[in-house]
């Protein structure tokens, strides 16, 4: 019977990719490396340097949490795998065969895995970065199998680190043992071919979950449209098109009521936060930013904007409606209902936000997005390719 490591490393050694997967890898890149140079001044860019340099763009990239998501494993699919292959010297096929493992090894740990409090992204993250490290290095496939067995001991990350510094970090942390594992494998280190099969359970996957086929990232990839969590982009969007197109004023509101699947707002752990990091895991001040900002951006997440007189207002007006169930974090429908003082009540409900795989960013959201994280800075996006984007880091975060 195959192992669970050696079914991955063997799809992962075989990957031909088609058109389709590499424009997702082409991407993904730029998405990617554009978050990353947009945290360039970020504390913790510079603290991840300890890291090395696969540790430290991971880490840069995912803590301004604007970087994306797969939405059947509820997993940050290429902070891990693009770093990993651009520090290997792989391109988008190492990148891909990263990015497939994760997404399959994640989707089999499943709901019940990430909404026990585990971070999925760090727990399915070392294992891939491993198996992509190793196509990168040219490994053979029992090798790749080796190198995902040896990253299992670094396959950790709760999601209590939630709008802290040790949220990236430790993304960096599963991108470092990835890398590691597979030198370790290219070095002729060996390891057991059913550890994985013996972890999955312990870490609450259901049995048999492991689905090989389909495009390179089945399900595709959520590129996100706001810098904070993706479980806020929904609400955001729900609310701040509302607010726009009824001309709310925000101080005017008096209620605002909010109801959703409970399994939607498991990541959103802050409900009085009182610093950027953790704004961006907040229900309650993510519906205030909505309303103030209309388009909350990176300047609405910092500490100075959550402790706004107003949004701290309007946060206390949030009520939440948790309907039972769920199991991903746009399950069902969000309801949103404002209530003003002066001109009534509006309502709204959405299913599917800006930038998921139903309804993908447009070439012009996509493009904002990536101008607005190179801001001010002598570079041009549509320029990087899989082969100078290690050193477009290297220039903005030595």
């Amino acid at each position: 019977m195959t192992s669970t490591a050696s079914a991955l490393a063997q799809w992962a050694h075989d990957l031909d990719p088609t058109e389709e997967d590499l424009a997702v890898a082409d991407r993904s890149l730029l998405d990617t490396v554009a978050v990353a140079v947009a945290a360039r001044d970020h504390r913790v860019a510079r603290i991840a340097a300890s890291l090395g340099e696969a540790g430290q763009w991971a880490a840069a990239g995912h803590v301004l949490d604007f970087d994306d998501l797969h939405m059947p494993s509820t997993t940050h699919v290429s902070v891990i795998c693009v770093p990993t292959a651009l520090a290997t010297g792989g391109g988008p096929r190492a990148y891909l065969a990263a990015a497939g493992v994760m997404a399959r090894l994640g989707t089999a740990l499943g709901w019940p895995h990430y909404s026990a409090g585990w971070h999925a992204t760090c727990t399915a993250g070392a294992p891939a970065a491993a198996a992509g490290a190793a196509v990168a290095m040219g490994l053979d496939a029992r090798q790749i199998t080796t190198a995902i067995a040896l990253a299992l001991p670094a396959a950790g990350g709760v999601q209590r680190a939630f709008g802290t510094d040790a949220k990236s970090l430790q993304v960096g942390f599963a991108v470092q043992a990835g890398i590691r594992a597979a030198t370790l494998a290219a070095a002729g280190a060996s390891a057991d071919d059913t550890a994985v099969d013996a972890w999955l359970p312990l870490v609450g996957a259901a049995p048999d979950g492991l689905d090989m086929t389909g495009p390179a990232v089945p399900g595709g990839l959520a590129i996100k449209i706001y810098p904070c969590c993706y479980a806020l982009q929904r609400p955001i969007s729900a609310l701040a098109e509302l607010a726009g197109s009824a001309g709310i004023d925000p101080a005017d509101v008096r209620r605002i009521e909010l109801r959703t699947p409970e399994a939607t707002v498991v990541p959103l752990i802050h409900h009085r936060p009182e610093t950027g990091l953790q704004g961006k895991f907040s229900l309650e001040y993510a519906a205030a930013a909505a309303l103030l900002d209309r388009y909350p951006g990176f300047a609405s997440f910092s500490d100075e904007a959550v402790c706004r007189d107003a949004a701290r207002r309007l946060a206390g007006l949030v009520e939440t409606t948790l309907q039972p169930g769920g199991d991903w974090l746009l399950d069902g429908e969000l309801q949103a209902s404002i209530h003003t003082g002066n001109s009534g009540t509006y309502d709204a409900a959405l299913q599917f936000p800006p930038g998921s795989p139903a309804r993908p960013p447009s070439r012009a959201q996509l493009s904002a997005k990536l101008t607005d994280c190179v801001r001010g800075l002598d570079t041009d996006w549509s320029d990087w390719t899989w082969k100078n984007a290690a050193d477009v880091l290297r220039a903005f975060l030595p």
